[in-house]
């Protein structure tokens, strides 16, 4: 199952303010049953717009950085081509997705279904009720290194939220060798031997005459205290 943990850095809280508030940055990591496959999205977004301070201060990305990037409509097939049909797993996936719609309508492209998007923020707040479910709170949860994350970008949050979600859904092999041991388990609490059962029919030996005949003449070549003769 391929998934894509995705990520994005705006200029703003709401797109449809005025003036608009716009992406300007998108980075995605590709998981393939849950394992990253090194597979990435990454870029920067020219937003056609200021940077205001608020938003500068929690991601750093200035004006003058983002003056030669691609506009939004230059990169979204290439950005749509990537994510194709695949699960999007997102921390708090309404933010997100409110913003890449409306970016994908204002450029003239096919939305992306709210229900292609699982939000670990959600996951979090069910697992873990009443408790902080922030990215960094999940991170001292599960104590995931994010001690490179002194600002957030798009790319490294998505890099940090490939390793919370593996944990949200069970460690980072979900279901290892834990089916086949639970249902030992049920089966002992019930008092019901799980062990198996012999054949009902021995399978028939699979020595030849002549490979029972050679070991014979080599058991026999190392003498009477040989360790085989105990066992004939």
């Amino acid at each position: 199952m391929r998934e894509i943990v995705l990520d994005t850095e705006t200029t703003g809280l709401n797109p449809f303010d005025n003036p608009r508030h716009r992406i300007v940055e998108i980075g995605a990591v590709e998981l393939f049953n849950q394992v990253p496959t090194g597979k990435t999205y990454h870029q920067y977004i020219n937003p056609e717009r200021g940077m205001p301070n608020e938003a500068f201060e929690v991601h750093g990305i200035g004006d003058d950085f983002l003056a030669d990037k691609p506009l939004f409509a230059a990169i979204a097939q290439e950005f749509l081509d990537f994510v194709g049909d695949a699960k999007m797993v997102i921390h708090n996936a309404e933010f997100d997705m409110r913003f890449l719609n409306a970016e994908l309508e204002w450029a003239g492209h096919r939305l992306l279904p709210n229900d292609q998007a699982l939000d670990t923020l959600k996951i979090a707040r069910s697992r873990f009720p009443g408790s902080p479910a922030s990215l960094d709170a999940l991170c001292r949860r599960f104590g995931i290194d994010n001690s490179n994350r002194t600002l957030h970008g798009a790319l490294l949050d998505s890099e940090i939220l490939a390793e919370v979600y593996l944990e949200l859904t069970g460690g980072k092999q979900p279901d290892f060798a834990l089916s086949q041991t639970q249902s030992r388990q049920n089966a002992a609490d019930q008092g019901e031997d799980w062990r198996p059962k012999p054949r009902p029919t021995p399978l028939p030996a699979r020595l030849t005459e002549n490979e029972k005949a050679a070991h014979a003449a080599f058991v026999e070549k190392l003498g009477e205290d040989a360790l085989w003769t105990r066992f004939q």
